[in-house]
């Protein structure tokens, strides 16, 4: 009897009859985890939308709110995709994806260490909040404005137009200086005046100097006190408030242009600025001292 060339051809046709009929089985199902995943989708994409419109005005803090709204979204949608498998019939593969994810950890554990890390650190910031949009902070080198909190790192844009993402958990462990929220910080400047000057008069002076333009920043008067009696001037320290809403102009260029007022107004008055006094040691006393005396203005004689 001669061999079929194709007598694999009915048990093929088989194969693929019962794959069919499979498939056309279990077409419903997949069919209903379909429209289950976009239905998750669709809830995670309004709930996200519904939490910034019902919470993002001045009450709450954008920078929380995105935080919730995104991270919101993701746990529906993983819930999603778990409640398809199950429809599909893979309930076993949905429970094994849950009873593995402490073995995952376990094993992954050490390799997504910083990620778990930060998105933790991520949450922290969010219900902590010791910053939000745009607040001016410092941590450790780096100042500047909070732009975005995402779920690993948090995004400062600096004074000099540099953008650092820094990560979460270093954010949670390093101390943050927050310059704007409560909206003033207390400045400061030395000025020296020379030990023949009246110190009274020269605070006195320098308080109806800046009074006008710190009254303007917040309700907190300026004062001036005597910090020290230094080499060659007596050192007064002053004290004043400003608004740091808008850091660039409430406190770089006020601070600047109170320092100019100051000295401005005791130059025109007559106080003296004196520089440092500087001690010159000659240890040699049997040799003379070299003194040249320069006169660089030649329209000023000697014996005028």
């Amino acid at each position: 009897m001669k061999d079929n060339p194709i007598g694999f051809i009915p048990g093929l046709q088989n194969s693929i009859i019962n794959y069919w009929n499979s498939l056309v089985e279990s077409l419903p199902r997949i069919v209903l985890a379909l429209i289950i995943l976009v239905v998750f989708y669709y809830i995670a994409q309004y709930l996200s939308k519904l939490i910034k419109r019902r919470f993002l005005n001045a009450d709450h803090d954008p920078l929380f709110v995105n935080f919730l709204s995104k991270t919101s979204k993701v746990i529906l949608i993983i819930i999603g995709i778990i409640f398809a498998m199950q429809t599909m019939g893979l309930s076993g593969v949905a429970k094994g994806l849950l009873a593995g994810a402490g073995i995952s950890a376990f094993i992954f554990g050490f390799a997504f260490k910083d990620i778990a890390e930060n998105f933790l650190g991520g949450l922290i910031l969010a219900f902590n909040r010791p910053f939000s949009l745009d607040d001016t902070i410092q941590i450790r080198d780096f100042t500047g404005h909070v732009k975005a909190l995402n779920f690993r790192t948090t995004h400062i844009k600096t004074f000099d137009e540099k953008d650092v993402f820094l990560p979460n958990s270093i954010v949670v462990k390093e101390p943050v200086t927050n310059f704007t929220r409560d909206g003033q910080i207390r400045l400061d400047f030395v000025v020296g005046i020379a030990y023949e000057d009246n110190i009274t008069e020269a605070i006195s002076l320098i308080f109806k100097t800046i009074k006008p333009t710190a009254t303007m920043i917040k309700e907190k008067e300026p004062f001036t006190v005597v910090e020290e009696l230094a080499t060659s001037t007596v050192n007064l320290r002053t004290y004043f408030w400003a608004d740091t809403l808008d850091y660039k102009k409430g406190v770089l260029e006020i601070k600047s242009e109170i320092i100019r007022l100051v000295k401005e107004v005791l130059m025109k008055e007559g106080f003296s600025l004196p520089s440092d006094i500087q001690e010159i040691k000659w240890y040699d006393s049997k040799k003379p001292f070299p003194i040249d005396i320069l006169n660089t203005k030649d329209d000023y004689p000697l014996n005028r």
